[in-house]
C-alpha cells in the first residue's frame, strides 16, 4: 500500500507459492528470494506483519514461525522499519471486532481498499488487513510496535 495522509492506495497484493514437498531450506529461500524482490521493486518505509500465532498444529506453527523468521530478515536487510500486530488487533482495526471471522476481514479489506474482484488466496487479504491495521495505527496516532 501506498499511503498519503488520510488515503491509503493499493499498489499490489498476491502470495508467494512454494512446493509442498520441497525441504524446508528451499522453501525458505523461495520465499526469502521473493520478498527480496518486492523490498526492492517497492522500497517501503514499513513492514507490517503478524505476530506468532498459536496454531493447533504444534509443526504447522514452527514452519510458519520459519517462514515469517525469513521475512523479518529480509525486511531489515532492506532497511524497512517493521511493527508486528496480533491477529486479534488486526481484526479489531480493520472489522472493529477482535473476534471477526476471515470472511469479515476479507470483506472489509475489499471495501476499505476498493478491491472489486475476490481476493485470493485467503492469506492475501489477511496480509492486507495487516497493512491497513499499520496505517491505521500510524493514522490515529495510536503508536506502532
Amino acid at each position: 500500500m501506498d499511503v498519503a495522509g488520510s488515503r491509503a492506495k493499493l499498489v499490489e497484493y498476491g502470495h508467494i507459492r512454494t512446493a509442498a514437498g520441497q525441504d524446508l531450506s528451499d522453501r525458505l529461500l523461495t520465499i526469502y528470494n521473493r520478498v527480496t524482490e518486492l523490498l526492492a521493486t517497492h522500497q517501503p518505509d514499513h513492514v507490517a506483519i503478524e505476530d506468532i500465532f498459536y496454531a493447533e498444529n504444534v509443526k504447522t506453527a514452527i514452519v510458519m514461525g520459519h517462514a515469517r523468521g525469513t521475512i523479518l530478515l529480509a525486511a531489515r536487510r532492506a532497511g524497512a522499519d517493521i511493527s508486528e500486530f496480533s491477529p486479534r488487533e488486526v481484526k479489531m482495526s480493520v472489522v472493529g471486532n477482535g473476534g471477526a471471522s476471515k470472511s469479515q476481514v476479507k470483506f472489509m479489506v475489499q471495501r476499505l481498499l476498493n478491491i472489486r474482484e475476490p481476493i485470493r488466496p485467503d492469506d492475501a487479504s489477511d496480509a492486507l488487513a495487516v497493512a491497513l491495521c499499520h496505517w491505521h495505527r500510524q493514522r490515529f496516532n495510536l503508536g506502532v510496535k
